[in-house]
């Protein structure tokens, strides 16, 4: 049997028994054990399919907010780690990919030695030249199916940074809606607390020229003005936290605070909930939610990778072999008779190894039981979320009809105390005091509901994994690359 002969039936006994793959074959866990059969889903809105759940906040109709959530997408920082980890993923899963094919590398020499003129060796020639020059191949047949495994491994590793980036962008994209949505929210409370400051000024006014004239006594006085500064002692702190969602803002748009200035300066309005939801079905979107697919697809590289673990009780068949020149001479070195070459197969195979092979395999299992533990616990946090975001909006939304009643008496009962005060004393300034305070207690309590309404409605298409399908980078390309 010549060379060639021997090197293709030594590839095709390999070949065959090539399909063995060692290791768990990795199946989808069912999760329907862990849906609820109905959801709460009382939200009181009129319930739409989720075909707007990619674009959720442009049900808002705020034409700021989505400047904000594209400029935020094409800046922020965590979406481009995430883009980078991908990058890095679709690296090593085409580096693992390459051990399934034969390497090829070139080896050359010139080497020109002197030998000792009193050594043993003194009869060979006192200068020696030697001249290398070749290739040498070498190729593991994946008899056994682990670097197989390993490219399984790597395939879910990919696609699993692929859903971290898309849990980024939606967690993102309700960052951005929320931080706008307490900076509308405090501006709007910085106007009720200036409008009843300057109401409260003008009482003040009033009771100072009762005071001059001799009606009321210096005690009330003092009293209208302990309100007085009680309420404008409130509105820096409002300012604050407005100044701070500004800056909250410019940084999740990769800027540096005062950025954002110019496109904020007008005060707007705090962004209505709109007349329909579009919640669909819980259960469906929970199983879309990007960091459910990512743990899911984690469990699924971690089951591969017992597969590579138990290969290594196997034994390693390769072909090896190499073609060259060797010469002593360098004239000499492309004739015919500086030739060389070898091939044939070679195998490996730890025998023993004092149990550390099968200890990293039941490592690996704890490892893979780890992933199927985050797993189950990605999808119970997920319900969580979903269930208390649909009774959070339902519930606000109650309270907030309630304050929206309380706050109508208050700024009624404020009127009728400051005038019937002002008519003649028909009501003590303590009537009045109290009317004020009720007043701008009710109307910020208000304005923080309905704000706190639109913060459960983002909260919950959160939890509901919307709002990446329509910004996401297209990772198609990535996938399979090649």
């Amino acid at each position: 049997m010549n060379h060639l002969s021997f090197v293709f039936t030594t590839t095709t006994i390999a070949l065959l028994l090539g399909g063995c793959t060692v290791g768990p074959d990795y199946g989808k866990p069912d999760m329907s054990c862990f849906t609820p059969a109905t959801w709460r889903a009382n939200t009181g809105q009129q319930v739409e399919q989720p075909a707007d759940l990619a674009v959720w906040w442009k049900k808002l109709n705020d034409p700021t907010l989505n400047s904000l959530i594209t400029r935020s997408v094409e800046c922020n920082l965590d979406v481009k780690s995430a883009e980078a980890r991908i990058r890095q993923a679709v690296a090593i899963r085409r580096a693992t990919k390459g051990d399934m094919f034969p390497s090829l590398s070139m080896d050359t020499s010139a080497t020109r030695s002197q030998s000792p003129r009193n050594g043993t060796t003194s009869f060979l020639p006192r200068i020696n030249e030697t001249y290398k020059g070749g290739f040498d191949t070498s190729w593991e047949i994946d008899l056994f199916g682990g670097i197989r495994r390993s490219v399984e491994a790597a395939d879910a590793d990919q696609e699993a940074a692929v859903e971290d980036m898309r849990d980024v962008l939606v967690s993102l994209v309700s960052e951005v809606t929320l931080n706008y949505i307490d900076l509308r929210s405090f501006e709007q409370r910085i106007s009720i607390a200036e409008k009843n400051l300057e109401s409260q000024l003008s009482t003040l006014d009033f009771v100072r020229s009762r005071q001059q004239a001799g009606l009321i006594a210096d005690l009330e006085v003092e009293r209208f003005v302990e309100n007085v500064e009680n309420t404008r002692a409130g509105i820096p702190s409002l300012k604050t936290s407005y100044v701070a969602a500004k800056n909250r803002l410019t940084t999740l748009l990769g800027l540096t605070p005062g950025k954002l200035d110019e496109l904020l300066q007008r005060r707007g309005i705090l962004p209505h909930v709109p007349t329909r939801i579009a919640v669909g079905i819980p259960a469906e979107a929970i199983r879309r939610r990007p960091d459910v697919q990512s743990a899911e697809r984690t469990l699924a590289a971690e089951t591969a990778r017992i597969g590579v673990a138990v290969a290594d009780l196997y034994p390693k068949f390769a072909l090896n072999g190499s073609i060259g020149l060797e010469s002593i001479n360098f004239s000499d070195f492309f004739d015919a008779g500086s030739r060389i070459f070898s091939i044939g197969p070679s195998a490996s195979w730890d025998i023993f190894k004092g149990g550390t092979i099968r200890a990293n395999i039941e490592a690996q299992d704890a490892v893979q039981e780890q992933a199927l533990l985050a797993y189950e616990k990605t999808i119970l946090t997920a319900l969580e979320e979903v269930e208390n975001a649909l009774t959070a909006l339902a519930n606000e939304q109650i309270r907030e009809r309630a304050l929206a009643r309380s706050a109508a008496a208050t700024v009624k009962a404020a009127g009728i105390a400051r005038s019937q005060y002002e008519d003649g004393g028909l009501t003590t300034f303590l009537d009045v005091l109290d009317a004020e305070r009720s007043r701008l207690n009710a109307e910020d309590a208000l304005a923080t509901s309905r704000a706190l309404i639109v913060t459960n409605l983002v909260q919950l298409y959160r939890a509901l994994g919307g709002g990446w399908e329509s910004v996401a980078p297209r990772c198609d390309d990535q996938n399979h690359s090649d």
